[in-house]
């Protein structure tokens, strides 16, 4: 049996039945967004493959539970239980750095939100990831004005230009975008927050 031919869904399907290459070629299909993923946030690759086969094992031990609920896609799942282990990660490695004891010290002078800051900015991240999963499932009209718009920065009639539609048909394919991005958002109970 090719498990390449099936979907994540299949896949999991399959797994819980006790096909192991079923897990394999679900690895092997996300490995490489994940370990980038990873990498981006941690910037070592030793972490990185640390943190992905944590990810895997996390993966492994709640399809074997069969606690996995199929109520969004595999990869936003993974991705969320691997951005989980990164702010872990980021928790456990800050140490409190040493100082010697002076009659003048100061606390103060120790203590940074650093660990917030990049806690933060792991968050957004997450945000953006599960938003660029949710504006893939647009139709791709809509997909491209919202990503001209967005993260371009492009103005409506900039985007007119370039997509060789009226500035109307910009501004339509916008407001239907963000209309179907609603949806997906309430019928997935998904929740983008900073």
């Amino acid at each position: 049996m090719d498990t390449h031919l099936f979907n994540d869904s299949e896949l999991i399907r399959l797994y819980a039945q006790g096909n192991e290459r079923a897990l394999n070629t679900l690895i092997n299909r996300h490995n490489q967004r994940l370990s980038s993923f990873i990498y981006s946030k941690v910037g070592d690759r030793e972490i990185t493959e640390d943190i992905f086969q944590d990810t895997f094992i996390k993966v492994i031990r709640t399809l074997k539970r069969g606690a996995y609920n199929e109520e969004g896609k595999f990869l936003p799942w993974v991705m969320r239980i691997a951005h989980n282990l990164i702010i872990d990660y980021f928790r456990k490695s800050s140490r409190m750095p040493y100082f010697e004891g002076t009659s003048n010290f100061d606390v103060f002078s120790i203590i940074s939100d650093e660990r917030l800051n990049a806690e933060g900015q792991l968050i957004k991240d997450q945000i953006n990831v599960d938003l660029g999963v949710l504006i893939d499932e647009l139709p791709e009209d809509q997909q491209q004005v919202l990503n001209m718009r967005i993260f371009k920065d492009m103005s409506f009639k900039e985007i007119s230009e370039n997509t060789g539609v009226s500035i109307n048909t910009a501004l339509g394919r916008m407001r239907y975008a963000l209309i179907n991005l609603r949806k997906i958002i309430e019928e997935h109970d998904i929740v983008l927050t900073n």
